[in-house]
């Protein structure tokens, strides 16, 4: 028992119970209505009774999430690595990413459905364009924070631009670019939302917008919590994947020492 208690992977699941027991204790202090914060209850029941629906809905909100994570990480990684490597094209071209942040993407997402119509694709652009600037700039980090004595002994002993790359360069980058794409996941996720709420009629974002039109509180918490859900899970895996590939990595030896603790 106590080690169910006291297990790394359950403290999470521990840390959600309290926090629902206080959503619910507070609802019940303080008498806030239900037309303003929905008990857990309701929404409990929301999500077993709309259950078929939610499913549903969710897999073209899953759909636009993963098509805008991986042109993330297809497109971001790349050109990270030709920002890298250029201190011209950093010059160029890193001024204009930072630029494109700070373009609101609710603002111009509805160009996209003028552009694209109502389908799946500008929900993955609105997806991408959210996605792609962690993965860009953890990956330029991670490239350029190698020791420039750790390239020069490598070229000494004989080593060409692609067995540096290979063996030096991309294994000192790989958590800072898992990093990025564990940040890109998550907003992948909002991106996808946003999308649907400027023009769709399937998704979780449509399920949240039709859910505020009605006032059916419990239902729009249920739709957060299947969003929330995908967003862990993704994650989830992007932290398996990582944990797979740098099993040497000295944050990888050190969760397997916490886990076995």
């Amino acid at each position: 028992m106590k080690r169910w208690l006291t297990s790394p992977a359950l403290r999470p699941v521990w840390l959600l119970i309290v926090l629902v027991v206080a959503w619910d204790v507070v609802i019940r202090l303080f008498k806030i209505p239900p037309y303003l914060i929905p008990t857990p209850e309701s929404v409990i029941g929301q999500l077993v009774k709309e259950w078929p629906m939610l499913w549903r809905e969710s897999l073209p909100t899953l759909y636009a999430t993963l098509g805008g994570f991986v042109a993330s990480a297809v497109i971001g990684v790349p050109i990270a690595m030709w920002i890298s490597w250029s201190r011209v094209t950093e010059s160029f071209v890193y001024p204009l990413l930072v630029f494109s942040q700070s373009v609101p993407k609710v603002a111009i997402a509805p160009l996209f459905v003028v552009w694209f119509g109502f389908g799946v694709l500008p929900k993955i652009i609105v997806a991408f364009l959210l996605g792609f600037f962690p993965v860009i700039v953890s990956t330029v980090q991670g490239f350029k924070s190698i020791e420039p004595d750790v390239i020069d002994l490598a070229r000494s002993m004989g080593a060409g631009p692609f067995k540096v790359f290979l063996k030096f360069r991309l294994p000192h980058a790989m958590p800072a670019i898992f990093a990025g794409l564990k940040v890109s996941v998550t907003l992948a996720v909002v991106g996808a939302v946003v999308g649907e709420f400027v023009g769709s009629n399937s998704g979780l974002g449509y399920v949240l917008q039709k859910a505020n039109g009605t006032f059916d509180l419990p239902l729009m918490f249920a739709g957060m919590v299947i969003l929330s859900m995908i967003g862990v899970l993704l994650f989830i895996v992007i932290e398996l994947v990582e944990r797979w590939l740098l099993p040497w990595h000295a944050s990888q030896r050190h969760d397997l020492t916490q886990a076995t603790a």
